[in-house]
């Protein structure tokens, strides 16, 4: 089975804690992407910021866009080591209900697994049919 390190996303865009909220959906928009890790010097994973965290966390709670992003961050992060297989991240998914996942070494994020990741992997169709199956929208972390 392959590993994490051969199907995850390795362009990675971050924003730091002091970024802005307008920061932040700036570079959603120009990545095209739901999500962005929030990451000190180095790589140093700390956070993630979903569309959702900007909407429900900032915009809907009258925070201004000047607001640090850290204020609406996910702190609370679930992630997987770059040689884990790909069936143990489907499965991480799963549990957690996350559509995204980091991929960390030590603290530093080297990638992203997202559903669309499994969903490519031929080998690993079942399991991102079964991660997607188990995923509600109603409990995302990141």
């Amino acid at each position: 089975m392959r590993a994490v390190n051969q199907i995850m996303s390795k362009d990675l865009t971050f924003c730091q804690p002091n970024d802005t909220l307008i920061d932040c959906a700036k570079k959603m928009a120009e990545k095209n992407v739901g999500a962005i890790p929030i990451c000190q010097d180095s790589y140093d994973l700390i956070g993630m910021v979903t569309d959702r965290d900007l909407v429900l966390r900032g915009y809907a709670k009258d925070k201004p866009g000047t607001t640090q992003i850290s204020e609406v961050m996910s702190g609370h992060l679930v992630s997987v080591a770059p040689d884990a297989s790909v069936q143990q991240a489907s499965q991480i998914m799963a549990e957690h209900q996350i559509r995204r996942l980091p991929v960390v070494k030590g603290n530093k994020l080297v990638g992203i697994v997202a559903l669309g990741d499994l969903a490519l992997e031929q080998r690993s169709n079942v399991a991102a049919g079964h991660a997607l199956e188990d995923i509600s929208e109603q409990s995302e972390l990141h």
